[in-house]
């Protein structure tokens, strides 16, 4: 008696089956049900790839409508879950019937989620169909007339049940409003056992990775390796390297390849016109990564290699 009086309120305290869902779950198994529903019709698409253009096209309602009430069938009819929650771990209870223990989604409530899901994406395309073809009837334009009245007041009805949604965290769509289901978990939700170590290290990196993409964009890189090919000049110059005042180099100074296009800058290096025409829009105060020159009168200098190769060969 006593172990049993223990025990009892253990029970009590620990986390039971029928625990509420985060709204990010619930919205989450919406979204995998409609990239689920895209990916099917896709499927079934490719199947008419090869066939004439525009087959599929007056019957398209019907076959959406049919692959949906397939995909209802063996989801929400057979597990009352549909694909995006037997992912995440959550079906559909009786929220009509109170109480703690699971009670499933009955049969009317499964048939009449099949109508107010399917049956209203099907009728919004259908109808839009048949407004076209029948533009001038006086019928079609008063039942056109009453089905925008009916989806405008439906509209404002889901508005109204996702701001109450987003406030108590229940009945995420009208629909099941309407049919008093409910998702829950499936099975026993267990507290979750994270590692600090790999947490902290998670937000170091995540840190690291914001501080660099805002500080790379404020650094002039094609300056900086001015800066240091400037630095190492004087050890090119040692070696015989570079260039003398009397004769130019028949390399760019910017890329080392023969320059396409050479322009001067004012000393002895030559460029190639595209690589210093991008670095002087880049940098305004674009120096030779040779000599630190800083930029005057971008001149051609086609004449001038012409006369080294020839004094060369």
């Amino acid at each position: 008696m006593a172990g049993a009086g223990g025990d009892k309120p253990f029970a009590e305290a620990s986390p039971s089956p029928l625990s509420r869902v985060l709204r990010i779950s619930q919205l989450d198994a919406f979204e995998l049900d409609g990239a689920l529903e895209q990916l099917v019709w896709s499927q079934f698409t490719q199947c008419f790839l090869h066939f004439k253009p525009g087959l599929l096209t007056p019957v398209e309602p019907e076959l959406k409508a049919l692959l949906q009430l397939l995909l209802w069938r063996f989801t929400v009819y057979s597990n009352s879950a549909t694909v995006g929650q037997s992912l995440l771990n959550i079906r559909y209870k009786n929220a009509l019937i109170s109480g703690q223990k699971y009670r499933s989604m009955s049969r009317q409530q499964k048939l009449w989620f099949a109508l107010l899901t399917v049956g209203e994406k099907w009728l919004k395309e259908r109808s839009h169909s048949l407004f076209l073809s029948h533009p001038a009837e006086s019928n079609m334009h008063k039942a056109r007339k009453a089905l925008d009245i009916i989806s405008g007041l439906t509209k404002v009805a889901s508005l109204v049940n996702f701001l109450l949604f987003l406030q108590k965290g229940t009945f995420p769509t009208l629909t099941e409003r309407l049919l008093g289901v409910q998702p829950v978990f499936s099975r026993h939700q267990g507290p979750r056992d994270i590692n600090f170590q790999f947490l902290n290290r998670e937000l170091l990196w995540h840190g690291f990775a914001e501080f660099l993409i805002f500080l790379l964009p404020l650094i002039n890189v094609w300056k900086l390796k001015a800066r240091v090919s400037s630095l190492f000049s004087p050890l090119n110059e040692l070696k015989g390297g570079d260039c003398s005042e009397e004769t130019y180099c028949t390399v760019c100074a910017i890329c080392g390849e023969w320059p396409t296009m050479p322009h001067s800058i004012g000393c002895n290096h030559i460029f190639c016109y595209y690589c210093l025409k991008s670095h002087t829009i880049a940098d305004i105060y674009f120096t030779c990564p040779k000599c630190g020159a800083e930029t005057g009168t971008i001149e051609p200098v086609r004449l001038q290699i012409e006369m080294t190769v020839l004094r060369q060969s």
